[in-house]
């Protein structure tokens, strides 16, 4: 039985946990009615609730770190199941080269702006993989707020998503292991085990997908939500205990499925992911003090400004792949603009080690409210500049086309 202390404690967590969500709910009929995308409202949201803001909610608070840690596996196994391995692995073929460029393109500034801050290399790798790394669930939204999913510049954009999502698998595990400082044979065995396990999953999706889909049944939709959410949970703790990342976990037991049990599973699972996503991006902003945002306002300004220019030089090059138009290149380059679910994870990972100073967490915040408000805000820019470039007369559309 609950004494009377504990049955206080249980009232005042759910207090706040019901404020929360009642602000995070007003943010998204807000987000909703202006078509932008919510993360920056739930990154403010947090800000306003956490120590530093009027609320005061830990970012300690066990419940809802733990919800937010819930809302980050639902995110990336969503995301694994928007694909299958064959997709993924042609993929990886058809895009290495626009691969390649997104990722030197988009990684030096931030590297080279943690050099300059002095927070060394451990600093600069880990600012790298923050503006290296695109929000997935942010881009999804857009396309499906703008119905660009059957544009020609789309499909392009999504493989860029792939291969950052491939990237993050080996890179994660590394990076937690020069936070922690794990020896040289510890850290080797933590990349090989994502090596591998990323490999065997792989295999699995491309040569054993319908034997291992005769385990589940579309027609049992609450047994299969219940199967596929508690294999991502599962494989998330297991990731956890041998220092693989929990989120690429999800997404690869994401990737394990496809065609109708994978949209069976889509389609239960989106309204909770949404809740416990929002949760996660303020959860973030609750870790942050609204106090140390105005010292790294501007070099967070500046670095998101390079960044975006590079997105869009990565979507001109992912264009080209399909022989796309100057419009389908600039809505690539503001679809990518956007970063979000992956950086905050990286961020999240810096402030329990602390290594690095606490600036390091109010840049990222700083960073990420920026081009999460200026990615959805640029895609809908273009679109009017597309159709102003439509009606030009042709000869001077010829014109400064060459």
């Amino acid at each position: 039985m609950p004494t009377a202390e504990g049955t206080t404690a249980y009232a005042s967590i759910f207090l706040e946990f019901g404020l929360l969500l009642v602000g995070l709910g007003i943010l998204a009929r807000i987000a909703h009615a202006l078509s932008i995308s919510p993360v920056p409202l739930y990154l403010i949201a947090g800000l306003f609730f956490g120590e530093g803001g009027i609320v005061g909610i830990p970012a300690s608070d066990l419940f809802v770190a733990t919800i937010a840690e819930l809302g980050v596996v639902l995110l990336l196994l969503l995301l694994g199941l928007e694909y299958s391995g064959q997709e993924l692995v042609e993929t990886a073929r058809r895009q290495s080269s626009t691969g390649l460029v997104d990722l030197v393109l988009n990684s030096l500034p931030g590297v080279a702006l943690a050099l300059i801050l002095g927070w060394g290399w451990i600093g600069a790798l880990a600012l790298g993989g923050v503006t290296y790394i695109s929000s997935s669930g942010i881009i999804s939204q857009v396309v499906r707020d703008l119905r660009w999913r059957r544009n020609p510049e789309t499909a392009p954009v999504v493989s860029v998503l792939v291969l950052e999502d491939l990237v993050m698998a080996p890179y994660l595990p590394i990076l937690t292991v020069l936070l922690t400082g794990t020896g040289l044979v510890t850290g080797l065995i933590s990349v090989l085990t994502a090596l591998v396990v990323v490999g065997v999953v792989l295999v699995i999706a491309v040569k054993g997908s319908v034997r291992f889909h005769r385990m589940l049944s579309p027609r049992d939709p609450v047994g299969l939500l219940l199967l596929v959410f508690g294999a991502a949970i599962a494989a998330a703790g297991l990731a956890g205990l041998v220092d693989f990342s929990p989120a690429v976990a999800a997404f690869l037991v994401g990737l394990l499925l496809t065609g109708e049990v994978a949209e069976v599973a889509r389609r239960r699972l989106d309204p909770l992911r949404d809740v416990l996503a929002a949760v996660f991006f303020a959860y973030f902003g609750l870790a942050v003090n609204p106090g140390d945002l105005p010292g790294v306002l501007i070099p967070a300004i500046l670095l998101a400004i390079v960044t975006i220019g590079t997105k869009f030089i990565t979507g001109w090059f992912a264009a080209r792949t399909v022989k796309g138009t100057t419009m389908g290149a600039l809505r690539a380059g503001a679809l990518l603009s956007a970063r979000g679910e992956f950086s905050v994870v990286i961020a999240g990972l810096v402030a329990v080690s602390l290594v690095l100073p606490p600036e390091f967490q109010a840049l990222v915040a700083a960073y990420v409210l920026i081009t999460a408000s200026a990615g959805p805000i640029l895609a809908r820019f273009v679109e009017p500049f597309a159709w102003w470039w439509q009606q030009r007369p042709p000869r001077k559309r010829r014109r400064l086309d060459a």
